[in-house]
């Protein structure tokens, strides 16, 4: 059971990875050292190649380059042991309450622009990023306590849907340390986002947790501001704005019309 977990989670996110290292650096980089092999390994290309080696056998790895590659390998190991450890030991996916929109890269324009007096507040995530998982049931419980009329929370999955990536400037790459990125929209426009980002492309070392959502992007006094405009609109559609309902007239007593002549006839 210990070897078949790490084994599916690699499964898993196998397509993720795929796509992660089809970039060009890493693509050049695989290639240089697969070829760097082949050419030491490959018979009359070899021959001619210099060597350390005792025995002068210049189409095996001398004494420096084991060095250089075992340094190397320890650095790679190192650098990626957390990696590593997070890809096979994530934390469970959300499950719980939440007043949550889930946008796609067709829907996220039209709701942020479709009321400019509702704020927005969304979250571009990756289901692969552990950081993420770890923010979901934090953000599910933002959204419970001040999600109303004039203030809505979204999130859309930058994993997925690449082209809101980069039309929002949100790396999706491990190495920029950009998801989760909590954006705050007035009017369609980006005010604030956390984690801020520098001028290289990476982001600033930020702490997601409820205290600093809430303070860093004053959820308080919006909340109270958003209030009134829930208020107002429900003014707007309240029963008292309704025509009022014309009275029903009193249905005529029998016999009211035969003493009204009778009376005539009497004069």
């Amino acid at each position: 059971m210990a070897l078949l977990t790490p084994l599916f989670a690699f499964l898993y996110h196998l397509p993720q990875v795929y796509k992660w290292l089809l970039k060009p650096y890493y693509v050049a980089s695989l290639f240089m050292s697969v070829a760097f092999l082949a050419i030491r390994k490959t018979p009359g290309i070899c021959d001619h190649l210099a060597s350390q080696r005792e025995d002068g056998n210049s189409c095996d790895f001398d004494w420096r380059e084991v060095e250089i590659l075992m340094f190397l390998s320890a650095i790679v190991m190192m650098k990626n042991r957390r990696a590593m450890f997070l890809m096979t030991c994530k934390p469970p996916l959300y499950m719980g309450p939440e007043y949550i929109k889930y946008f796609s890269d067709k829907t996220i324009d039209d709701e942020l622009n479709k009321d400019s007096r509702v704020t927005w507040i969304v979250e571009f995530f990756a289901n692969w990023s552990p950081e993420c998982q770890s923010f979901a049931s934090v953000y599910a419980d933002l959204s419970l306590k001040y999600n109303c009329a004039g203030l809505k929370f979204g999130k859309v999955d930058i994993g997925r849907y690449g082209e809101v990536s980069r039309k929002f400037r949100v790396s999706a790459s491990p190495l920029s340390k950009q998801l989760p990125s909590v954006v705050l929209f007035q009017g369609g426009k980006e005010v604030m986002r956390r984690p801020q980002v520098d001028k290289k492309g990476r982001a600033v070392s930020w702490s997601f947790t409820e205290e600093n959502i809430i303070r860093e992007f004053n959820l308080n006094e919006l909340y109270q501001k958003s209030k009134k405009f829930s208020r107002n609109k429900v003014e707007k559609t309240s029963p008292s704005q309704f025509p009022p309902v014309p009275e029903e007239e009193e249905p005529e007593q029998p016999g009211a019309g035969a003493q009204v002549e009778e009376s005539k006839k009497d004069k």
